[in-house]
């Protein structure tokens, strides 16, 4: 192009008619110049081609879904190995809630329920990192309610188109959720509660993992890293009750980590539109706290799931169930607690939506969702008088429906209703209004 414009003034100078003051001498200076310009811009297009080709980093906003680089790279590892740039991404998502009980106006409230700010850099085209920065509730301090987290750091090297390894802090590849938990990506305003009470949304190790996939459709997440520690475990709150391995994850802050975990996950995608996969978490979580009555406590957690996603249907389902074993002596050290550590607990769902209307970038989609699920199924046989009831099962039907304005903000209504009311765990019939976003 530089070429063809220097050639095209050189051109223009010769049939250009000379000046009254100029003349053959001044003119064949000129011409010469001229030709000595054009030589060296040749000169340096030669040098251009001769050099390798860079692409520019993307700009901020690139991403067009939030964490896509993160979930893309989880179903795609070849996305990474790929990668031509070592640019910065931004990414992020945010999510706003208001809950009104039915049968307690006086608590409705209104939350700024979490923003996130995401990035990715690429320090050459096989390695990655990528980071998350949390937000909830607004405000962070000594006295509020607020937390700022990190939920994900890792670095990702891409050792084939197919596979490669990652370390740091990744989310665990348990459930339809736990990866893929931005607002614009479930229904309903609130995560819904298996994938929260059982499976702890967001939960995430510090660790070392290898991912694949393979042309069949099969893709596989294998990793060892920190896991869960029994000794943060509070009889006299209802934590527990809440999510039994939310209330004692550690979130890679100075985690013990005498003992390392296994988890592992298969997922196969070779019909489009659908998947089918399940995963298995375990590993020891008594970390060797000293005199520590469960040191031998060992935590399994299995789950199994299945989405169809038909023209515009949307249908999925799941189970998950967990155990946590020998901790006869550490509940009988609880005892009168209201919250002794459950032998087992366990959650299911099925949920259908339906992409009704569409028009330009917006659509409408209502759906449908009946949960189950038991925080504190069975416990650990006590001496007479002194064993623990099993918690009831909880049962919720939502009814609600996604409106996307574009498919990256969301507005959403829901009404939920419970078979019991449990103010202290969260439980109540509600009506949820909500606002999600990523980019």
């Amino acid at each position: 192009m530089m070429r063809h414009i220097a050639l095209a003034a050189l051109a223009l100078s010769v049939m250009l008619p000379p000046t009254a003051h100029a003349d053959e001498v001044s003119l064949q200076a000129e011409v010469d110049a001229l030709r000595t310009e054009v030589a060296a811009l040749k000169d340096e297009v030669r040098q251009m081609h001769k050099a390798p080709a860079t692409t520019p980093a993307p700009a901020v906003g690139a991403v067009a879904s939030p964490s896509s680089a993160v979930v893309n790279a989880a179903a795609t590892p070849q996305a990474v190995a790929n990668a031509e740039n070592t640019g910065t991404t931004l990414w992020g998502y945010g999510q706003l809630d208001y809950n009104r009980p039915t049968a307690h106006a006086a608590d409705a409230q209104a939350d700024l329920r979490r923003a996130v700010i995401g990035f990715s850099h690429g320090f050459d085209e096989n390695t990655r990192v990528y980071g998350e920065l949390e937000w909830e509730h607004a405000v962070t301090s000594a006295n509020d309610r607020g937390e700022t987290e990190v939920e994900q750091l890792y670095i990702e090297h891409a050792l084939a188109p197919s596979y490669g390894v990652r370390a740091g802090l990744m989310l665990v590849p348990l459930g339809l959720l736990n990866e893929h938990h931005e607002p614009t990506q479930f229904y309903g305003v609130e995560r819904n509660f298996v994938e929260t009470a059982i499976i702890p949304s967001t939960w995430r190790e510090g660790g070392v993992a290898g991912y694949g996939s393979t042309d069949s459709g099969l893709i596989w997440n294998i990793g060892v890293g920190t896991g869960p520690d029994l000794g943060k475990w509070d009889a006299a709150s209802t934590d527990g009750q809440q999510s039994p391995l939310a209330s004692i994850h550690q979130e890679l802050q100075l985690a013990r980590a005498r003992d390392p975990s296994l988890f592992g996950a298969l997922n196969w995608q070779g019909v489009p539109g659908l998947n089918v996969g399940g995963g298995i978490f375990t590993g020891k979580i008594g970390q060797g706290t000293p005199q520590f009555p469960a040191d031998n406590a060992r935590v399994f957690l299995g789950e199994a799931h299945v989405r169809w996603q038909p023209g515009p249907f949307d249908f999925s389902a799941l189970y998950t169930r967990g155990t946590i074993s020998d901790t006869q002596a550490l509940n009988a050290s609880f005892a009168g607690q209201p919250t002794p550590v459950p032998k087992s607990f366990w959650g299911g769902y099925a949920q259908a939506a339906w992409r009704a209307l569409t028009w330009n970038q917006s659509s409408l989609a209502p759906f449908l969702r009946y949960e189950m699920f038991n925080t504190g199924a069975t416990y650990a046989a006590q001496p007479q008088g002194l064993g623990t009831p099993p918690l009831p099962t909880e049962r919720v039907w939502t009814l609600g429906a996604n409106y996307y304005l574009n498919p990256n903000v969301v507005f959403k209504i829901d009404y939920q209703n419970f078979n019991r009311d449990d103010l202290a765990l969260g439980y109540g019939d509600r009506f949820d209004l909500g606002i999600g976003y990523q980019f």
